[in-house]
């Protein structure tokens, strides 16, 4: 029963976390390009792309640094004073930001950022530490669904405060947001401090060394792992092609459309109700009868659907229609993380997660230099290739490299497996 009440307390926590931290994240992607505009005056708009790529990159710098630090740091130490720790990184980022005098603290914050940004990867660890294979899938969706839930909520709010023709009227800034995310994050500290059980019991952990908290050296570790490799670069491609978003959804929207952040936001926030019921209840319901190799598959072509819909759009419309498809490609990670999962030891899952965790921020590195050049190519006016949703179409192509490449390194039993299930206790 003591067991019980501490697993509920720290799903419940880690839920809560997530989803606050994801509605500090996306308060500040609407005004991201308005606070660059500001410190910047008479920017162009096509070189904007530059700006929004170098921070997503100084961040993924940081965090392909660090997150191999913070899960092996997780196996040694546990995973409640990472978590604590991380949070309170963030709650501070937000506040740089908030008052930067020059574009140069801007990118001094997202570092900040990328080095505690090991909550996602923190977060994992702790639904592995307390879920049973049979639930470990769906535990990692309900991951997601809270991020879903943050994410719905922060882009209207950072939408609303910032924009100056919604609500607030004059008071609206494009730093008011990353004040209030950062209020929200410190807040959250505060609560993990009262209720944050530690998950991981002392005969699981493992000296902490600094040959599997290298970056390289948390990759290197999947090579005893069976398929991990594969998989891992399958997630380095959607997660490369991901970048899109933070990069330049916002951008793209705004130059195409004559989008406000508010705009941006609300547009955010339909995409976070359908991930919300897709992460919360779909993925529940549909991955233990598709198993995990079909339910990445929907995942997969569903992103393929939403990018090549959004690179098209001309109206809003055409815009809100894709995020129903946006929603379903939340099928993939729960189920890829499944897959990896199940095949290291309850000791190693913080060193998954911090593997998962570098090569995802490769993954940061890659897509910001890809998607942040081709907005500034074509995002020009007055030539004739202007297509500032270009970006979306270089993130359809490496999403179909994805998928191709998930077919080559799976095999006849990925495909016809189906998730484990619980174990008839009365047999015992």
């Amino acid at each position: 029963m003591a067991k019980s009440a501490t697993n509920i307390r720290a799903m419940s926590f880690v839920l809560i976390a997530v989803m606050i931290n994801a509605i500090g994240f996306g308060i500040i992607i609407p005004v991201l390009p308005d606070l660059v505009r500001e410190l910047i005056p008479g920017l162009p708009e096509h070189q904007l792309g530059r700006y929004m790529a170098g921070m997503t990159l100084i961040f993924a710098v940081m965090q392909f640094i660090f997150m191999p630090i913070i899960g092996a740091l997780s196996d040694a130490y546990g995973r409640r004073p990472v978590m604590l720790l991380s949070l309170f990184g963030l709650g501070i980022d937000y506040f740089i930001m908030a008052f930067a005098p020059v574009i140069a603290i801007v990118f001094l914050g997202r570092a900040v950022a990328g080095a505690f940004g090991a909550t996602f990867s923190t977060a994992n660890a702790y639904m592995a530490d307390v879920s049973p294979p049979e639930t470990r899938a769906q535990n990692f969706a309900l991951v997601g669904a809270a991020f879903g839930v943050g994410f719905m909520i922060g882009p209207a709010i950072g939408g609303i405060l910032g924009d100056p023709d919604k609500f607030l009227g004059e008071l609206a800034n494009p730093r008011l947001p990353f004040i209030v995310a950062g209020v929200l994050s410190l807040l959250n500290v505060a609560f993990g401090l009262l209720v944050l059980p530690e998950t991981l019991k002392p005969m699981n952990r493992r000296p902490f060394k600094w040959s599997r908290a290298t970056p390289l050296g948390a990759v290197r570790a999947l090579r005893n792992i069976k398929n991990a490799k594969g998989l891992i670069f399958v997630l380095f491609l959607l997660a490369a092609a991901h970048t899109v978003y933070p990069t330049t959804y916002t951008i793209s929207t705004e130059t195409k459309l004559g989008w406000t952040s508010g705009d941006v936001g609300y547009s955010l926030l339909a995409f976070g109700i359908a991930s919300f019921f897709v992460q919360g209840f779909l993925i529940r319901l549909i991955l233990p009868k598709t198993g995990l190799f079909w339910g990445a598959i929907i995942g997969m072509v569903a992103t393929i659907i939403a990018y090549s819909g959004m690179g098209l759009a001309t109206t809003g419309p055409m815009i809100y229609a894709m995020g129903p498809f946006a929603a379903l490609a939340g099928f993939y990670n729960p189920a890829l993380n499944n897959m990896m999962s199940s095949r290291v030891s309850d000791s190693e899952q913080g060193e998954l997660q911090g593997a998962i965790g570098a090569a995802q921020g490769l993954a940061l590195m890659a897509g910001p230099v890809i998607m942040g050049p081709v907005f500034e190519v074509f995002a020009e006016k007055n030539t004739p290739y202007y297509e500032p949703g270009a970006p979306f179409f270089a993130a359809m192509f490496i999403s179909v490299l994805a998928i191709v490449s998930f077919f080559m390194v799976t095999d006849k039993a990925d495909r016809t497996s189906k998730l484990p299930t619980a174990k008839n206790d009365s047999n015992t």
